[in-house]
């Protein structure tokens, strides 16, 4: 029955609007394209390296291939979401020099826009020059010779591989088609080396009560790593030219030739675990250390100086004991 007390043009109002829906982060689809073109590449050179037309083609076109694979796969990672009051991106010369002298602000504005294409290509591009060049100075035969001659004196090695490897490692140190290939697959290392840095930033953020995005954790790792490699390949190879190379240890200084850490107290030789141990007790390590903390707490969404921190720390530690467990297994390497 109808209320009588109600006029007769009477109408219901109308349902409270529902909330509305967040839309959708946006994604990095602009890398898509790039993606294809390497995984389109890398298939090319694999197949050249199958029918033999190109020297080292099987690992170095697999190596792209997997790369642009993983990048088309990342373009579907969910970018992190504009703020209310969103700032513009800092240029990217800023941001090289802003990272070292105010790096909080440059990670804050890397959370809001994690542009990493320029600055990962910094990084490859410099170890592949010092790696050129300290082939150049100490000689592909002479490192081959240490390489090999360390790979025999590890017991489970057997001598076929250790005759195999000298020609394989001489042949990629000395055929140009090769080397090129060698720097593609240094890249394709270096870039899964990130990815797996950030996972491991991501994760122990999110367990110490934080939050972040995993391109934030990204670009993080990439920036981090920037100034390092910047000041230890450009003291290297100034240090390279300086030296006697017959002073430079062929393995270890393919890594750099920095002394700035306590590595110097111990012989590589006779204590090799204690010389790695040692060798991340530096200035450029605890750098890195403050870097990595500094950059988790300014890009993530929501991450307090405790779990930055934590997590900075507990990833130097994983380091050393990864460091500690290949040095125990193959000590002839470190001598």
């Amino acid at each position: 029955m109808s209320d009588p007390n109600l006029p007769a043009d009477f109408q219901a109002p109308p349902p409270p609007p529902l909330s509305a829906t967040p839309p959708p982060a946006p994604r990095p689809t602009g890398l898509r394209i790039p993606a294809i073109i390497l995984f389109v590449l890398g298939i090319a050179v694999l197949v050249g390296g199958i029918a033999k037309l190109i020297a080292g083609g099987i690992q170095g076109g697999g190596a792209l291939a997997v790369l642009g694979a993983m990048v088309f796969g990342f373009s579907f990672i969910p970018l992190p979401r504009p703020g209310k009051d969103p700032s513009q991106p800092i240029p990217l010369l800023e941001r090289i020099a802003g990272v070292f002298y105010e790096p909080s602000r440059i990670f804050k504005n890397l959370g809001e826009h994690p542009r990493w294409v320029a600055a990962f290509l910094i990084i490859c591009a410099l170890n592949i020059a010092y790696g050129v060049a300290f082939r150049t100075r100490l000689t592909p035969q002479r490192i081959v010779s240490t390489v090999t001659e360390r790979m025999a004196q590890t017991p489970f090695i057997p001598p076929e591989a250790v005759e195999q490897a000298k020609v394989d490692q001489l042949e990629e140190l000395t055929n140009p088609v090769r080397q090129v290939l060698a720097g593609v697959k240094s890249i394709v290392g270096q870039f899964i080396y990130y990815a797996f840095l950030a996972a491991l930033f991501l994760l122990g953020v999110l367990v110490l009560g934080g939050r972040i995005n995993y391109w934030q954790a990204f670009v993080v790792a990439i920036y981090a790593a920037l100034p390092i490699v910047i000041v230890q390949r450009v003291l290297s190879l100034v240090l390279l030219y300086i030296k006697d190379p017959d002073e430079i240890h062929p393995i270890l200084g393919q890594e750099t030739l920095v002394q700035d850490n306590l590595s110097i107290l111990f012989s590589s030789a006779d204590r090799p675990i204690l010389f790695v141990l040692a060798s991340a007790i530096g200035i450029l390590s605890f750098y890195s250390v403050w870097l990595r903390a500094t950059g988790l707490q300014n890009a993530g969404t929501k991450v307090t100086s405790t779990a930055a921190w934590g997590t900075a720390i507990t990833i130097w530690v994983l380091g050393l004991v990864v460091a500690a467990i290949f040095t125990a297994i193959f000590p002839a390497f470190i001598a």
